[in-house]
């Protein structure tokens, strides 16, 4: 028996285009076998609200008709058997019309029939960026399909993965189904629309390959490829059997794997046909990446920067696309930050993804040095950017003036730097308005957390791109990309110590601690769940472990008002991090 893996997405709530895909796909030819679409597949994901909206639900009811006749009267790919599972949305509705019960299902598409739902899923995850409980209904009956006289079970992405907040465990009940049955599993699916963050690829797999043993039967896990706002999903999908991978999709790409059904093979090391309960439970995917003794941050591997990359350019690619943007400002400072976002943009435009133009803008100060401009200028040389200067110095003398005018009192300290910056906040965004282009975020999550950014100022964009990265990540990842691309960010740029330039010789550890202590603190207290007191026992000096902390806490309300942030990590600031503004702290 064939598989058919179809790691692929269209933009959420585009019906006419999922319907032309496949119709387009199943009208003829040498199709034939079992083909896997990711949960969800005929909606997108994730939903939220939309699901709730009467136009959505409306044109996705006429979708699901035409799909149903298609599938009875044109559904005729081959003389060999054929089979569509797609995941997809069962509204029921009340005696007003009123949705009163939405399940996330597979439906089965197969040539000559009409379309129908054969599982609901189990597990609805409602923890970190996930809220299905608020809109879904659980099912609770396992289910098995017979394809190809193969007995085939089925699991919708979260079903597979054990956790104490679930009643009930899925692969348990369907175990006990198959054996109530007297049925031989020969393949277990699940449909799954699975965000990314680093590693958990690697969780994946172990969960799948735990299953494939338990069930004795391969595994083919089929998931979406997109990037949804903030939300990556990286494809990667893959078959397993036993204890071997034996194929996988391309990872941040649309792709189709097709494969023949393999034949379960005991791994050689004795199982005990038990799952683990903890080891590959939905708990391990949310591990920081803190050395458990020292409370040290792992440095990215290669491997993990190259990922870290592909995951970033699919992010601004997507939105760009689904949002029909193809100009993009940058405001550029000669730093870090704004300097590997620029080199990003232009790999993406060297990978030729979509037709774009590129525009950098340096907006000195009267705290910006030469050699700010010297390396913003040798960064555009390099990658064949027009770099553009527009000074605020003198709109800031004139806003310094005016004030003194109006208040009787001098605009110094803190409200003189955040002027300066809001400058070019306001700048930026009058280019960006005039040329219709797209303004990229450029903070990093270290800056985020701490509130080290001025609300309306440096915070503004349209889209974060290194707001799940902190300070000492990006420098590694240029460091990476320069090792790939010729070394096109200027190495003094990465090696000067950061500043924002604000007031005279200023420099970011006049106000932090240095990153290589600050980015553990962090991670500690956002991804571990640490608290000040376990950091301090952990060695970490009090008073730092305290004002980092207190300055977390503080700075609440600028990331309640920040742009969308592509999610990189297991625990993100954005639509997972809710924390209320106003509460009491240290």
């Amino acid at each position: 028996m064939q598989l058919n893996l179809h790691q692929t997405h269209h933009e959420i709530g585009d019906f006419e285009a999922i319907f032309k895909y496949l119709s387009t796909t199943f009208q003829g030819g040498n199709l034939s076998g079992l083909h896997l679409f990711p949960e969800l597949f005929l909606t997108g994901y994730p939903l939220m609200d939309l699901v709730l909206q009467k136009s959505f639900i409306d044109d996705y009811q006429a979708f699901l008709s035409d799909l149903s006749l298609w599938s009875e009267r044109q559904f005729k790919p081959s003389n060999d058997a054929c089979s569509v599972l797609v995941g997809g949305l069962s509204y029921q509705f009340d005696t007003f019309g009123l949705p009163s019960q939405i399940e996330n299902v597979i439906y089965l598409l197969e040539p000559g029939k009409k379309i129908r739902n054969i599982y609901t899923k189990q597990l609805l995850p409602n923890y970190d960026i996930y809220e299905e409980k608020k809109y879904f209904t659980a099912g609770s009956i396992p289910a098995v399909f017979k394809f190809n006289d193969k007995t085939i079970g089925l699991l919708i992405c979260e079903d597979m993965w054990f956790s104490h907040l679930h009643e009930i465990d899925p692969v348990e009940q369907l175990k006990d189904h198959l054996e109530g049955s007297k049925l031989k599993c020969d393949l277990i699916i699940n449909l799954s629309a699975s965000p990314y963050h680093l590693g958990k690829i690697d969780s994946r797999i172990n969960r799948a390959l735990e299953i494939s043993q338990y069930l004795s039967a391969p595994f083919a896990y089929v998931n979406r490829v997109a990037a949804e706002d903030e939300i990556i999903f990286d494809g990667r999908s893959f078959v397993v059997d036993g204890s071997t991978v034996v194929a996988m999709a391309q990872a941040f790409k649309n792709d189709v794997l097709t494969l023949k059904l393999p034949t379960y093979t005991q791994p050689a090391k004795e199982f005990t046909r038990k799952l683990n309960t903890t080891a590959n439970s939905w708990g391990t995917i949310f591990s920081s990446r803190l050395t458990p003794d020292t409370i040290k941050l792992s440095s990215l591997t290669e491997n993990e920067c190259e990922e870290v990359l592909d995951a970033i350019i699919l992010g601004i690619s997507d939105y760009a696309i689904k949002n029909n943007i193809n100009k993009f400002t940058i405001a550029l400072s000669g730093g870090m930050d704004s300097s590997l976002v620029l080199a990003i943009l232009k790999i993406i435009k060297n990978r030729d993804l979509f037709p774009m133009t590129i525009e950098a803008v340096f907006m000195p100060g009267l705290f910006s040095s030469s050699l700010s401009y010297d390396l913003a200028y040798d960064l555009c040389r390099n990658i064949g950017v027009k770099l553009t200067t527009m000074p605020i110095k003198f709109i800031h003398s004139t806003i310094k003036t005016v004030y003194k005018d109006s208040f009787q009192a001098e605009l110094a300290g803190l409200a003189d730097e955040n002027i300066q910056s809001r400058l070019r906040g306001a700048l930026i965004y009058a280019r960006s308005n005039a040329m219709g282009s797209m303004v990229l975020n450029t903070s990093n999550k270290s800056e985020l957390a701490v509130g080290y950014s001025t609300i309306y100022g440096d915070s503004v964009g349209a889209l974060s791109v290194l707001g799940d990265l902190y300070k000492s990540e990006v420098f590694e990842l240029a460091r990476f990309i320069n090792t790939q691309y010729f070394n096109i960010i200027p190495e003094e740029i990465i090696s000067r110590a950061p500043s924002a330039e604000l007031r005279e010789n200023q420099e970011d550890s006049q106000s932090l601690p240095p990153y290589d202590r600050l980015d553990p603190i962090l991670e500690a207290l956002l991804s571990q769940r640490f608290s000040v007191q376990d950091l301090i026992k952990k060695g970490h000096n009090k008073d730092e472990v305290i004002k980092v902390y207190q300055l977390i806490v503080k700075s609440e309300y600028k990331r309640a008002q920040f742009c969308p942030i592509i999610k990189l990590k297991a625990k993100s600031f954005g639509f997972g991090y809710r924390v209320p503004i106003s509460k009491k702290t240290l």
